[in-house]
């Protein structure tokens, strides 16, 4: 059974920083992709940040860029988001997606989320 739990979130002072954690099992993970992605009220669900299955190739959504960090340890089978300089619109609440093949097709693993929340 694939589980995805994430770890980290909290309230922060703007300017603040935090670290995601996303441990998962059940899959092999240092052969696929991993992807942190947030979803604020009203808003829809957005990318946050993406690594390749051996960490080379990263990539940010425009608005967390030079702030957050995306790496992985696939000894450990655990994904990180390094969150500096947080400002107030980064509050949302924060889930690792995962993925294999299998069988002829993809799927899609969700973490249950964890909250951050950035305020003075």
């Amino acid at each position: 059974q694939v589980q995805l739990v994430e770890s980290g979130g909290g309230l922060v002072q703007p300017g603040g920083s935090l670290r995601l954690s996303c441990a998962a099992s059940g899959f092999t993970f240092s052969n696929y992709p991993m992807s942190w992605y947030r979803q604020a009220p009203g808003k829809e669900r957005e990318l946050v940040a993406h690594i390749v299955a051996a960490g080379g190739n990263i990539n940010y959504a425009d608005s967390v860029k030079g702030r957050f960090t995306i790496s992985r340890d696939n000894a450990r089978n655990t994904v990180y988001l390094q969150m500096n300089s947080l400002k107030p619109e980064d509050t949302a609440v924060y889930y690792c997606r995962g993925r294999d093949y299998r069988d002829g097709r993809w799927y899609d693993y969700w973490g249950q989320g964890t909250q951050v929340t950035v305020s003075s």
